[in-house]
Protein backbone atom coordinates (compact mmCIF):
# COMPACT_ATOMS: atom_id res chain seq x y z
CA UNK A 1 0.00 0.00 0.00
CA UNK A 2 1.36 3.22 -0.72
CA UNK A 3 0.85 6.81 1.03
CA UNK A 4 1.09 9.78 1.72
CA UNK A 5 3.03 11.22 4.48
CA UNK A 6 3.65 14.43 6.02
CA UNK A 7 7.53 14.21 6.74
CA UNK A 8 9.10 11.73 4.24
CA UNK A 9 6.82 11.82 0.82
CA UNK A 10 4.94 9.17 -0.69
CA UNK A 11 5.91 5.62 1.06
CA UNK A 12 4.63 2.27 0.57
CA UNK A 13 4.11 0.54 4.17
CA UNK A 14 2.90 -2.90 4.14
CA UNK A 15 -0.83 -3.25 5.44
CA UNK A 16 -0.32 -5.81 7.99
CA UNK A 17 1.68 -3.09 9.93
CA UNK A 18 -0.94 -0.62 9.83
CA UNK A 19 -2.13 0.44 13.63
CA UNK A 20 -5.66 0.42 14.57
CA UNK A 21 -6.75 3.36 16.96
CA UNK A 22 -10.66 2.12 17.69
CA UNK A 23 -11.55 5.80 19.25
CA UNK A 24 -8.63 7.67 17.17
CA UNK A 25 -6.36 10.21 18.86
CA UNK A 26 -7.78 13.15 21.04
CA UNK A 27 -8.30 15.82 18.49
CA UNK A 28 -8.15 13.38 15.96
CA UNK A 29 -11.21 11.06 16.08
CA UNK A 30 -11.74 10.24 12.14
CA UNK A 31 -7.96 9.49 12.26
CA UNK A 32 -8.27 5.47 12.81
CA UNK A 33 -5.52 4.13 10.89
CA UNK A 34 -1.96 4.82 10.97
CA UNK A 35 1.89 3.63 10.78
CA UNK A 36 4.88 3.57 12.15
CA UNK A 37 7.35 4.65 10.26
CA UNK A 38 10.98 5.16 10.86
CA UNK A 39 13.34 8.51 10.28
CA UNK A 40 15.74 7.78 8.32
CA UNK A 41 19.19 7.94 9.60
CA UNK A 42 17.44 8.56 13.29
CA UNK A 43 16.96 5.13 15.66
CA UNK A 44 15.32 7.39 18.25
CA UNK A 45 12.52 9.29 16.62
CA UNK A 46 9.87 7.62 14.72
CA UNK A 47 6.70 9.14 12.83
CA UNK A 48 2.99 8.01 13.70
CA UNK A 49 1.38 8.79 10.63
CA UNK A 50 -2.12 8.77 9.57
CA UNK A 51 -2.78 6.66 6.79
CA UNK A 52 -5.45 8.32 5.48
CA UNK A 53 -4.64 12.15 5.67
CA UNK A 54 -0.77 13.11 5.05
CA UNK A 55 -0.93 16.28 7.02
CA UNK A 56 -1.64 14.47 10.17
CA UNK A 57 1.17 12.87 11.89
CA UNK A 58 3.30 12.83 15.01
CA UNK A 59 6.61 12.58 15.86
CA UNK A 60 7.03 9.96 18.60
CA UNK A 61 9.99 8.30 20.53
CA UNK A 62 10.28 5.45 23.16
CA UNK A 63 9.89 7.65 26.46
CA UNK A 64 12.53 5.64 28.34
CA UNK A 65 15.15 6.49 26.19
CA UNK A 66 14.88 9.51 28.09
CA UNK A 67 12.92 8.89 31.77
CA UNK A 68 14.56 5.63 33.15
CA UNK A 69 12.41 6.33 36.04
CA UNK A 70 8.93 6.51 33.52
CA UNK A 71 6.62 4.36 35.35
CA UNK A 72 2.56 3.34 35.01
CA UNK A 73 -0.05 1.75 35.28
CA UNK A 74 -2.25 0.15 32.87
CA UNK A 75 -6.11 0.31 33.79
CA UNK A 76 -8.55 -2.66 32.80
CA UNK A 77 -10.65 -0.93 30.83
CA UNK A 78 -7.71 -0.22 28.17
CA UNK A 79 -6.06 -3.62 29.12
CA UNK A 80 -9.47 -4.93 27.34
CA UNK A 81 -10.02 -2.17 24.55
CA UNK A 82 -6.35 -3.24 23.24
CA UNK A 83 -6.87 -7.05 24.50
CA UNK A 84 -3.44 -6.93 25.87
CA UNK A 85 -2.90 -10.31 27.08
CA UNK A 86 1.26 -10.11 27.93
CA UNK A 87 3.32 -7.26 29.19
CA UNK A 88 5.95 -7.90 26.34
CA UNK A 89 3.01 -7.48 23.86
CA UNK A 90 3.40 -3.42 25.05
CA UNK A 91 5.10 -0.92 23.18
CA UNK A 92 4.92 2.60 24.99
CA UNK A 93 5.55 5.79 22.60
CA UNK A 94 5.78 9.74 23.48
CA UNK A 95 4.82 12.18 21.63
CA UNK A 96 7.08 15.19 20.74
CA UNK A 97 7.19 18.50 20.28
CA UNK A 98 10.26 19.53 18.29
CA UNK A 99 11.61 22.85 18.74
CA UNK A 100 14.31 25.46 17.91
CA UNK A 101 16.74 25.09 19.29
CA UNK A 102 16.08 21.20 19.60
CA UNK A 103 17.29 21.57 23.83
CA UNK A 104 13.35 23.39 24.13
CA UNK A 105 11.45 20.96 22.65
CA UNK A 106 9.53 18.83 24.86
CA UNK A 107 7.85 15.21 25.25
CA UNK A 108 4.27 14.53 26.57
CA UNK A 109 4.56 12.25 29.61
CA UNK A 110 1.02 12.92 30.38
CA UNK A 111 -0.79 11.05 27.41
CA UNK A 112 1.15 8.01 26.00
CA UNK A 113 0.63 6.43 23.29
CA UNK A 114 -0.06 2.82 24.37
CA UNK A 115 0.57 -0.31 21.09
CA UNK A 116 0.03 -3.76 21.11
CA UNK A 117 2.25 -5.45 19.09
CA UNK A 118 0.80 -8.50 18.48
CA UNK A 119 -2.55 -7.04 16.77
CA UNK A 120 -1.58 -3.85 16.21
CA UNK A 121 -4.35 -1.87 18.49
CA UNK A 122 -3.18 1.66 19.88
CA UNK A 123 -4.60 4.16 22.59
CA UNK A 124 -3.69 7.68 23.67
CA UNK A 125 -3.29 6.67 27.27
CA UNK A 126 -4.16 9.97 29.46
CA UNK A 127 -2.35 9.16 32.74
CA UNK A 128 -4.73 10.35 36.14
CA UNK A 129 -1.83 11.45 37.93
CA UNK A 130 -0.15 14.84 38.00
CA UNK A 131 3.43 13.31 38.26
CA UNK A 132 4.11 13.52 35.03
CA UNK A 133 3.93 16.93 32.60
CA UNK A 134 2.63 17.15 28.95
CA UNK A 135 5.65 19.24 28.14
CA UNK A 136 8.64 17.42 29.81
CA UNK A 137 11.78 18.59 28.79
CA UNK A 138 13.15 16.06 25.80
CA UNK A 139 17.23 16.84 27.39
CA UNK A 140 16.45 15.89 30.88
CA UNK A 141 17.62 12.39 31.98
CA UNK A 142 15.91 10.56 34.40
CA UNK A 143 16.74 8.46 37.29
CA UNK A 144 18.88 5.31 36.71
CA UNK A 145 16.61 3.00 37.55
CA UNK A 146 14.21 0.24 35.41
CA UNK A 147 11.30 1.40 34.17
CA UNK A 148 8.12 -0.62 34.25
CA UNK A 149 4.58 -0.30 32.81
CA UNK A 150 2.14 -2.71 34.55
Amino acid sequence: MIIQTKYLGEVEINAEKMIRFPNGLPGFGDELEFALLHLPDNPVFQILQSINTANVAFIVTDPYLIYKSYEFELDDNLVETLKIKEEKDVSVFAIVTLKDPFATSTINLKAPIIINTMNKRGKQFILNTDKYPSKASITTNGATDESKVR
